[in-house]
């Protein structure tokens, strides 16, 4: 499934067979795809059960979609598409992640923002984007988000979460009609 591996093993090997005059720039692998190599290798093989990525292009590693399909709470039942960026300065800067499915949720807007603190460039409570964190740490986080970090404390969709508050059977019943009109 990984091209791109293979492309990068050819590199590697090819170097000293290089005909003189070529351009260095038809050789080079970003840093971000060398990382994307390992790290997807590491994400296909640690990845959550409700989940599933699907890569359009296999070349390019550095945009992919998740499904994720949750088992328990809320949402369970319902299917919901996000879309990962993997921008050429990762690890440096997280993934740009967008909901493609149209969600009642008090840290999704119906747009697709998320909030997920793990996203954030700069977080004043330290658990914003790391060097250290990888693809794997974004899918779980996004696969929390219908579970343990659902977060009604601090909303992106304060309608959604002053929903809940103030009527819970009906916030649920809501993410079912959701979830029926457009995550199945």
């Amino acid at each position: 499934m990984l091209t791109l591996a293979s492309k990068l093993k050819k590199e590697d090997g090819g170097k000293t067979g290089r005909a003189s005059g070529a351009s260095d720039s038809t050789y080079r692998v970003s840093i971000r795809d060398r990382l994307l190599t390992k790290e997807v290798a590491e994400l296909e093989a640690n990845l959550p059960s409700t989940c599933k990525a699907s890569f359009p292009d296999e070349d390019k590693l550095h945009h992919f979609q998740l499904a994720v399909s949750p088992d328990e709470g809320y949402y369970q039942s319902g299917r919901f598409q996000f879309e990962i960026d993997v921008p050429e300065a990762y690890n440096m800067v997280p993934p740009k992640v967008r909901c493609l499915t149209r969600i009642w949720h008090p840290n999704i807007t119906e747009n697709g923002e998320i909030c997920l603190s793990l996203l954030r460039e700069h977080s004043i409570d330290g658990t914003g984007w790391a060097p250290t964190r990888t693809l794997k740490d974004v899918v779980w986080g996004l696969n929390s988000l219908f579970t343990d970090l659902l977060n009604f404390d601090d909303p992106l969709n304060i309608d959604a979460a002053e929903h809940h508050l103030r009527d819970k059977e009906d916030f649920r019943n809501k993410v079912q009609d959701y979830i029926k009109h457009y995550a199945r």
